[in-house]
C-alpha cells in the first residue's frame, strides 16, 4: 500500500486552485517597476523606475496576531489581509519611506481555495491603499500543525526613499509639536485582551448589536487597520517631518519613546481626542484601569506626527481644509513622557 501526499494532510490541487483565484487580484496591484507575474520562484522589481538618486530601501515586518480568532469565528476573511499590510507599510512609512512592494505569508491546517482568496483580496485591498505592489507570497498547508479551520498571516514590505530624506528622528528638538492622527479602531493591537475580556469575561455574543456600536461586535471588532500613506507621502514634499510614530501595541507609552532623541520627552494632553465607542465599552466589560488601557491599545489616536511648530499650524490647516480630522496633542519637551489622559 502506497500513501499520497493528500493523504497526509497537503492537497496541491487546492493549492493550484488558489492561485488560479487570486492571479488577477494580485495583478492588480501592479505598479510602475514590477518586472514579472505571480507564478514564478521569487518577485522581482526595476528599482531604476522610481526615479530616485541615491535610493535606500526600507523594509519592516509583522502579523495580525490573535485578531485573526475572530475573523475565524465569524467566517469572515476579506479583512484581515488589509491588517496586515497596514501594520507593515505603517513602520516603514516612520522612516519616510513609500511603499513599493509587499510579500504575503498565510499558514493554515487546511488550504480551502476560496478562503485563501478571501484573504489575499484583503492583502490586495491593503497593496492598493498604500501604493505597494503584491509581488509575491506563500500559502502553506501544514496539518498537525495548525487546526484545519485555523490559519495565520504575515506580511513583509519594502519601501524606498532618498538617503538625505530619512527621518531618523534625530533633529527632534525642544518646543517641536506632536500632531495625532486618529485610528479607525482597535487596529491590530491588544487582541489578546481584547479576547479575554470578550470570550472570558463578558462573554459577549460576537453578533450582537451592542448600544453606541454602527456594526455588530464581531465586525466592529474586525475593522482593518487604517493605512496612513496616502495621508501623509504629500506632505514630506512641504514640510519637515522630523519624527513620526506609529501606536501600536503598548500605546503612546512604547512608540512615542522610540522617536524621541536621548534627554527628550514630551507632554500631551490627550483628553480632547474622540475615543472610538469600542474601547470604552472594553474598559467597562473588563473592569481595565485607564493607563493599562493607554499602555495596551492606540485609545484613537493611530499615528503621531511630529514637526516645528510653524510647520504644525500649516498641516493643521492642510488638514482642516480637506475637512480630515488631527488633532494638536502636545509639544516636546526636557526629561520625561508625560501624557494627560
Amino acid at each position: 500500500m502506497t500513501i499520497t501526499y493528500k493523504d497526509a494532510g497537503v492537497d496541491k490541487e487546492a493549492g493550484y486552485e488558489e492561485v488560479k483565484l487570486i492571479k488577477d487580484v494580485v495583478k492588480s496591484t501592479h505598479i510602475d517597476g514590477v518586472l514579472n507575474d505571480i507564478g514564478g520562484f521569487s518577485g522581482m522589481f526595476d528599482l531604476g523606475s522610481q526615479g530616485l538618486k541615491n535610493p535606500v530601501l526600507v523594509s519592516g515586518t509583522d502579523g495580525v496576531g490573535s485578531k485573526v480568532q475572530i475573523a475565524q469565528l465569524l467566517g469572515i476573511h476579506n479583512t484581515v489581509g488589509e491588517d496586515c499590510v497596514a501594520m507593515c507599510v505603517n513602520d516603514i512609512l516612520c522612516q519616510g519611506a513609500r511603499p513599493i512592494i509587499f510579500l504575503d505569508y498565510i499558514a493554515t491546517g487546511k488550504l480551502v481555495p476560496e478562503k485563501m482568496a478571501d484573504i489575499v483580496k484583503g492583502v490586495a485591498s491593503g497593496c492598493k491603499k498604500a501604493g505597494a505592489a503584491l509581488l509575491g507570497g506563500e500559502t502553506a498547508e501544514m496539518p498537525g500543525i495548525y487546526k484545519e479551520n485555523d490559519y495565520d498571516l504575515a506580511g513583509f514590505a519594502v519601501g524606498i526613499v532618498e538617503k538625505d530624506r530619512i527621518i531618523s528622528g534625530e533633529k527632534i528638538s525642544e518646543g517641536d509639536v506632536l500632531l495625532g492622527l486618529p485610528s479607525s479602531g482597535l487596529h491590530s493591537n491588544g487582541f489578546s485582551l481584547v479576547r479575554k475580556i470578550v470570550f472570558d469575561v463578558k462573554k459577549v455574543d460576537l453578533n450582537e448589536k451592542i448600544d453606541g456600536l454602527e456594526k455588530p461586535l464581531g465586525e466592529e471588532l474586525l475593522k482593518p487597520t487604517r493605512i496612513y500613506v496616502k495621508d501623509i507621502l504629500p506632505l514630506f514634499d512641504k514640510y519637515e517631518i522630523k519624527g513620526i510614530s506609529h501606536i501600536t501595541g503598548g500605546g503612546i507609552y512604547e512608540n512615542l519613546p522610540r522617536v524621541l532623541p536621548n534627554g527628550l520627552g514630551a507632554d500631551l494632553d490627550i483628553t480632547m481626542v474622540e475615543i472610538p465607542k469600542i474601547f470604552s465599552l472594553l474598559q467597562e466589560w473588563g473592569n481595565i484601569d485607564k493607563k493599562e488601557m493607554y499602555g495596551t491599545f492606540n485609545m484613537g489616536i493611530g499615528l503621531i506626527l511630529l514637526v516645528s511648530e510653524a510647520d504644525s499650524d500649516k498641516i493643521l490647516k492642510d488638514f482642516k481644509d480637506k475637512n480630515e480630522p488631527i488633532y494638536k496633542l502636545g509639544k516636546v519637551t526636557k526629561g520625561d513622557l508625560c501624557v494627560n489622559i
